[in-house]
């Protein structure tokens, strides 16, 4: 009964000083927003990397001459000088991996699409085999995939992103009709699942012909040859990145004490180097708006002190009729508590809003992180301990003849 009484004098406490709890509110209301603006946008964006990664599937790997992820000028430039893989690479690895179930060519270019007066530009133009589609976790939403017969005659025929759809053919049916790729004619035979976008690109914007059309069309795929690799499980993942790893150190004549001059990466690799990356990048922004909640905190105990100084006749009475100095502690500590709390409860919405709205320019999803949210209540509870014990103490410390006498 005496700590609801004591909670209540501190809900009235606050209520009657109206201003100086707005300041309080509004200081802890910034501090939370910026943090959870800057944690949830950074869990938005993971997750949506998380989901671009997530089509290569658990057991598929991905050779190329250059790729994953870049930290460095010199790095890049080292990349730059590999020689590109041999077109009879790919026969190569079928013939000397045994634990790698499917193996399928990749090239690509850019380029324009065009259908009557419509047209796409910068696109990707994909050149692939037709058991990719088994490897990596593409979905057709219309129509079918490349065919290995497509491959094999060279034959003219398309499978589009869900962007070129819309762009060429709104809502007519595209199965079956013509369209242009870079002048040359090409009959679509499929659309695939739309993937939406990621920092604002859209991963719609494609086409995929057979691959060996593709080399008739645009040439030797050269250095933008690439190999999407499936092990015949992901307990052997390791094993049959190693059996390629030795066959193309071996066919490339890399010495025994040199790197690799080729990337060998899984979905999972890359999200690590990813994240490795840019770890450091993560903690500072988070450390730069977790200043704003201490500055939030600093504001709460300024303001209770000098709540303190201009309520000492009202400690002193309230002593004067039996109140213990625990007593005294517990309001000033339930009004710090109450502040901070409710502000940290409206930051985290906000900071959550102002998140969802920052990705929604890159066109991302979000949903508020569990422990986000947690975290973010146990901060604004300890910031208000923290913070609001030293006036707390000093009110309780008063004594009540001063207390009585102050003016």
């Amino acid at each position: 009964m005496i700590g609801m009484s004591i909670l209540k004098i501190a809900f009235q406490a606050i209520w009657s000083n109206k201003l100086r709890s707005g300041l309080t509110f509004l200081g802890v209301v910034v501090g939370f927003t910026s943090v959870m603006t800057i944690i949830s946008a950074l869990e938005g964006m993971t997750a949506a990397i998380e989901e671009d990664l997530a089509v290569l599937g658990p057991t598929t790997f991905i050779v190329s001459r250059v790729g994953g992820v870049i930290t460095s000028h010199d790095q890049w430039m080292e990349m730059q000088k590999r020689k590109p893989f041999d077109p009879e690479t790919g026969d190569l690895i079928r013939e000397s991996c045994n634990l790698c179930e499917k193996v399928a060519e990749r090239t690509g270019s850019g380029g324009t699409v065009k259908r009557g007066g419509n047209r796409v530009r910068d696109i990707y133009i994909g050149g692939t085999t037709a058991n990719a589609i088994d490897i990596i976790d593409m979905e057709v939403a219309e129509g079918r995939f490349i065919t290995r017969e497509d491959d094999l005659y060279r034959r003219h025929v398309v499978f589009i992103g869900d962007l070129i759809k819309e762009e060429l053919f709104g809502e007519v049916d595209p199965i079956g009709k013509d369209i242009r790729v870079e002048g040359v004619r090409y009959t679509v035979i499929g659309v695939a699942v739309k993937q939406g976008s990621i920092f604002g690109d859209s991963q719609d914007d494609y086409v995929m012909i057979p691959f060996n059309t593709h080399v008739k069309e645009f040439g030797e795929p050269g250095r933008r040859l690439r190999f999407m690799i499936k092990a015949v499980s992901l307990e052997k993942l390791n094993d049959a990145m190693d059996q390629v790893r030795m066959t193309l150190r071996s066919n490339r004549h890399v010495p025994y004490n040199k790197p690799d001059d080729f990337n060998i990466f899984t979905a999972d690799s890359l999200l690590e180097a990813f994240n490795n990356f840019t770890r450091m990048f993560r903690m500072i922004l988070v450390a730069i708006s977790a200043i704003s909640v201490v500055v939030g905190g600093i504001v709460v105990m300024n303001i209770m002190m000098v709540a303190v100084t201009e309520r000492t006749r009202e400690i002193g009475i309230r002593k004067a009729i039996g109140a213990k100095r625990s007593h005294i502690m517990l309001q000033f500590l339930f009004e710090a508590l109450i502040t901070t709390l409710s502000g940290g409860i409206v930051g985290i919405v906000i900071g959550f809003l102002a998140a969802e709205a920052l990705v929604d320019l890159l066109d991302m999803d979000i949903a508020p992180s569990v422990l986000a949210i947690s975290m973010g209540l146990v901060v604004s509870l300890l910031i208000g301990i923290v913070f609001g014990i030293y006036p707390a103490l000093k009110a309780s410390r008063l004594d009540p003849i001063k207390a009585l006498s102050y003016e």
